[in-house]
């Protein structure tokens, strides 16, 4: 039998969360989210926090997929005005790509907006609810997920600042419906949401009404093995944790290889997924999974293999993993950026995703500083061209690229991204690596030199260093 559904059922489901600074609510003008918005009114006064005024608001994204999405967002405008709460109307600034799922693409430009708005001790409500939660375990098992999926869709769960909340997965569609009518609320109707060529559209109306049909308690069956499933993947994510512990790389944020292969691969599965979701990334499938267990760690030792997936791509590297953001193509090598700079200080802007130069002139007594800010040094930054040689200290032997690269720690596929400071034909400096002392002392500079925001700063510790480099007097008085 299904719960009732009624403000005091929500507020008892919020009241164990504690105290929060703001509740959103997302609404999208539908049954089941104009169900959440009117209760959650009702209890506004309630709301754990210690200011109870102001703190409930609602979010509606327009996504610009239906003809009618303009009206639809006039309608929750004008609901939440009768309601008194406040509304932000926001809409992606992303467009979904060639052959991509416009339902997959609709989730992350939604979810990635509910990720910026969410400030820490915030709350985001969604209107998922058990029949929702049965779809999902349905589709998860359609898709041969493990413990992980089958969980399906977590009561609570971290977003971006905040936490997202699902208050309503105890309640079935009819239980809120009856409550709408109840109170003579008003809903849009999404004519997409009877299109079953979607996969949850499909569920929902060809395959859930046959189950009821023989087992009439089918959702909430359903919904139990989520639970089941979810006690279960809880219990994976300990194991995994402990055991990843003794197998982190030397390298922050990297595996090492060697341990990792000592563990038995039902473990060393739950260890990887484990690891790429605590570094923010998706997990992969079994394909990739068993791709980056496999294929990795055979590779013949001067190979660069990469398994990819979806905003991931994980490397091998002196013996660890490696978990990182994909990379963009490396300009080429014929890319000159001219560099002019007067003054003291000059900043260069890289193409999109490499980050900034910036360059220091150090201070010289045997100059007037009128003279030195009129002085205008021109250099060029350049990429991949590995033909060169650079001696990284005042003491230190002159070194090919290509072995300054090893000793430094750079990885061969990253070589060809990293600039390459030139002044006319010679190589001053190479950014987060080395400055080229001889050549200082050849060009006349004295400088500092720091490569900054690049996109993948944080995985490389020699990136974002700051270099030094002083011209030997005694060579230029």
């Amino acid at each position: 039998m299904t719960s009732p559904f009624s403000p005091e059922a929500l507020l008892e489901r919020l009241v164990p969360l504690g105290a929060v600074r703001r509740y959103w609510i997302a609404y999208s003008g539908g049954l089941d989210s104009s169900v959440l918005l009117a209760a959650a009114a009702v209890i506004r006064a309630r709301l754990p926090g210690e200011d109870s005024s102001g703190r409930l608001r609602a979010v509606h994204v327009d996504h610009g997929l239906q003809t009618a999405s303009a009206d639809w967002a006039r309608h929750c405008a004008a609901r939440c005005a009768a309601l008194r709460l406040p509304l932000s109307i926001e809409r992606p600034t992303s467009t979904p790509g060639p052959g991509e799922s416009l339902e997959a693409w609709a989730r992350e430009a939604r979810y990635a907006i509910f990720r910026r708005l969410l400030a820490p001790g915030d709350l985001l409500l969604t209107a998922q609810h058990r029949d929702d939660q049965a779809e999902t375990l349905l589709l998860a098992l359609l898709r041969g997920s493990g413990p992980h999926g089958l969980a399906a869709m977590p009561v609570v769960a971290p977003l971006g600042a905040g936490r997202l909340v699902r208050p309503l997965l105890d309640f079935g569609r009819q239980s809120l419906a009856d409550y709408a009518c109840r109170q003579g609320l008003d809903w849009l109707q999404d004519p997409s949401n009877d299109h079953t060529a979607f996969d949850r559209n499909y569920l929902r109306h060809r395959v859930l009404p046959l189950l009821r049909a023989r087992w009439p308690s089918a959702s909430a069956t359903l919904a139990r093995s989520a639970r089941h499933c979810a006690e279960a993947a809880e219990l994976v994510d300990q194991y995994a944790e402990r055991a990843l512990a003794e197998v982190r790389g030397v390298q922050p944020g990297a595996l090492s290889l060697a341990a990792l292969g000592r563990l038995d691969r039902p473990l060393r599965k739950a260890v990887v997924r484990h690891w790429l979701v605590q570094r923010g990334f998706r997990p992969p499938d079994t394909r990739h999974l068993d791709r980056l267990l496999d294929e990795l760690p055979a590779a013949r030792a001067d190979a660069n293999p990469v398994v990819v997936w979806e905003g991931c791509q994980v490397r091998r590297y002196r013996g660890a993993l490696l978990a990182l953001r994909p990379l963009p193509p490396p300009p080429s090598s014929g890319t000159r950026l001219i560099w002019r700079i007067s003054g003291e200080h000059g900043v260069l802007e890289l193409p999109d995703g490499f980050g900034r130069l910036e360059w220091r002139r150090y201070p010289d007594s045997d100059t007037l500083p009128s003279a030195k800010a009129a002085k205008v040094i021109e250099l060029q930054v350049r990429f991949g061209h590995v033909g060169h040689v650079c001696r990284a200290g005042a003491n230190r032997p002159h070194r090919t690229l290509k072995n300054l690269f090893q000793e430094s720690g750079v990885p061969a596929w990253l070589r060809g991204h990293v600039p390459l400071i030139f002044r006319d034909e010679r190589l001053i400096a190479v950014a987060g690596v080395a400055a080229c002392h001889g050549q200082c002392d050849d060009t006349g500079l004295s400088f500092q030199l720091l490569w900054s925001g690049f996109a993948w700063e944080s995985d490389w510790s020699w990136l974002g260093r700051l270099l030094e480099c002083k011209r030997d007097k005694s060579i230029h008085p």
